[in-house]
């Protein structure tokens, strides 16, 4: 797949295809515009002299602290360093690739103040196949998934270990061998790296879609089942389900209709003598059409 981050909404599916198979993500010229006149905002307010939290002083108990302006890039690098102390087994890497889409997709916006290059380096590592390794727990899920967000970081720096090829290497060394190298971070980048919560909607949305792979085999193994037991497809009529007005039930039931639709199983007893199918055949669009409306 190739992606082409404009700053335009995008669709579930699109994301699944990121977590599903490695893709190509770049920058649009519409969102680089959008993006470069962000950070000249953030440059225009140091220039100023403004004093703003993240972008040149400390963070937390040291908000008050003015950083001079020498030590803002430096200020961003040590946010990454500490924050990233994160512990457990890695993520995998088709959750790494769908969280840094999407925090592409979130810088693309506009709203952050990092450079262009910055989400240029993030696709780079995405398309290059260099997947940071992410310790799984971290999060503290208020301010962001800031740990977690961290190690991902972290490479861009040319730090931490990476995932190439199903490989743990060094970071400076993954970078070199597609031939990148480690960014400086600029003045609020470090902080819009940190802020966000790509890492938990990427896992959570990983759920989501192996729940519509359950439930699609769960539809299949449905209807070869009312199909193995020489059911009925009555039960799955249209009329029946466009009475209670469930879109799931309606969608299951369509569903059954078109997989059993031309079996020579179902033709061979289709005048026999059987009242009805046992309860879990012939309410599978009741059941499984309920597990389709939570999804939906």
């Amino acid at each position: 797949m190739n992606l082409l981050v404009d700053g335009a909404e995008v669709s579930l599916a699109v994301l699944r295809k990121a977590w599903e198979a490695p893709c190509e993500v770049k920058l649009g010229d519409k969102a680089r515009i959008r993006v470069a006149a962000a950070q000249a905002t953030v440059d225009a307010v140091i220039a100023h002299g403004d004093q703003v939290y993240g972008v040149n002083t400390g963070f937390g108990q040291l908000a008050q602290v003015r950083i001079s302006e020498d030590e803002l890039a430096h200020l961003q690098g040590n946010l990454i360093r500490s924050h990233a102390v994160g512990v457990g087994e890695v993520l995998p890497d088709d959750i790494v690739r769908l969280l840094m889409t999407m925090k592409v997709i979130a810088l693309a916006q506009g709203y952050s103040g990092v450079r262009p290059q910055l989400i240029d380096a993030i696709c780079d590592l995405i398309n290059n196949g260099i997947y940071p390794c992410i310790p799984s727990k971290g999060s503290v899920g208020a301010s962001g998934d800031l740990a977690p967000l961290a190690h991902m970081s972290c490479v861009i720096l040319g730090i931490g270990d990476a995932r190439v090829d199903g490989k743990t290497i060094p970071a400076g060394k993954a970078l070199a061998k597609a031939g990148l190298q480690p960014l400086v971070l600029a003045p609020k980048e470090g902080l819009a790296l940190l802020n966000g919560t790509q890492v938990s909607t990427a896992l959570a949305l990983a759920a989501a879609f192996r729940t519509e792979h359950v439930l699609a085999a769960a539809v299949t193994a449905g209807a070869m089942s009312a199909d193995a037991i020489k059911g009925s497809d009555t039960p799955f009529d249209e009329r029946i389900h466009e009475v209670r007005g469930h879109a799931g039930q309606i969608a299951v039931a369509s569903l059954l209709r078109q997989l059993m639709d031309g079996s020579d199983i179902r033709a061979s007893h289709v005048d026999c003598e059987r009242v009805q199918d046992p309860y879990s055949i012939r309410c599978q669009p009741q059941v499984v059409g309920a597990c389709l409306d939570v999804l939906t």
